[in-house]
């Protein structure tokens, strides 16, 4: 009796129709709206577009001879390296240490998550004063140490290393709960046959853990690489205007810049598509790189 309720379609049409709505009205239209002013000329924001640029394709044909959307391509993909090494293998060797110790594993899960649920702006005021140039946190405990000439951490040669590292420590507690989560379904009977048979710590970690934890992995690889083409709050926060030097742009921030400050919405809403088709072939060879496997 219970099974044939299933043969009914009609209920379940029923409660998709008004999320496909809600993604219609706020999702595909704004992208598809977005798509076609990419080609028309707008020059204030909230305003339609009058005409087609002339050429349609303006705003594309500058992205090509723009050297700051090279730059931001550039520093972005150095932030999905960044991701990946200081986000995703951060909480992985986090993770694989909190699921191995006795006790205080939720005072550590706490602890590791709790960047997560603070403002990315709020986060991007706080490490501006702790790399401040006079006074600053970092340079303070350096003179402390009889360092007397003081380090510009917002120089041109620096400052994406001072931009990427706040970036990099916020987000290493999400990765690292859905890691946790990950080991946490690992049968410790496999654990329990392993001790049995005299493995050690490492080795229980190098061929149950790891392993098993392959999937796992590559969602949040996945996740890592795409987060990185929509970062903008923190780097915006840190680096308005891309300074210095226009230096320490991303695709998300240089988006912005020519949306909001430049008043240039159709080149941003160009911007907007490119950041769309970088993410989709970027997510591509994320999961070629990193295929889930069949256990």
């Amino acid at each position: 009796m219970g099974a044939n309720i299933y043969r009914n379609k009609k209920p379940v049409l029923v409660f998709l129709a008004p999320a496909l709505l809600f993604m219609a009205v706020y999702l595909y239209y704004p992208f598809l709206k977005n798509i076609l002013n990419s080609f028309m000329d707008i020059k204030q924001l909230g305003r339609p577009g009058t005409s087609f640029n002339s050429p349609w394709y303006a705003n594309y044909a500058e992205m090509f001879r723009d050297p700051n959307v090279w730059i931001a391509i550039k520093n972005t993909l150095l932030m999905m390296v960044v991701t990946l090494i200081g986000q995703v293998g951060i909480a992985m060797v986090l993770a694989l240490m909190v699921d191995n110790i006795g006790r205080g594993k939720q005072f550590f899960k706490t602890v590791f998550f709790f960047p997560i649920v603070i403002s990315a702006t709020a986060l991007g005021l706080l490490f501006n004063l702790i790399f401040l140039y006079d006074k600053g946190m970092i340079n303070q405990i350096l003179e402390a140490f009889g360092k007397s000439q003081l380090t510009d951490w917002k120089a041109e040669g620096i400052a994406l290393f001072t931009m990427m590292l706040p970036v990099m420590w916020q987000y290493v507690g999400f990765y690292f709960v859905i890691l946790v989560t990950g080991l946490n379904n690992i049968s410790d009977e496999l654990y329990e046959a392993a001790k049995i048979d005299g493995a050690s710590t490492w080795q229980k970690v190098r061929y149950i853990s790891i392993p098993l934890l392959h999937n796992v992995i590559c969602t949040c690889s996945v996740l890592a690489v795409t987060g990185a083409l929509k970062v903008f709050d923190l780097p915006w926060t840190m680096f308005p205007k891309g300074m210095p030097l226009k230096t320490t742009f991303l695709t998300g921030t240089y988006m912005y810049y020519h949306t909001m400050e430049t008043k240039n919405v159709d080149y941003g809403s160009a911007l907007a598509v490119l950041i769309v088709v970088l993410g989709i072939i970027l997510s591509k060879v994320v999961n070629s790189i990193f295929r889930e496997k069949d256990y």
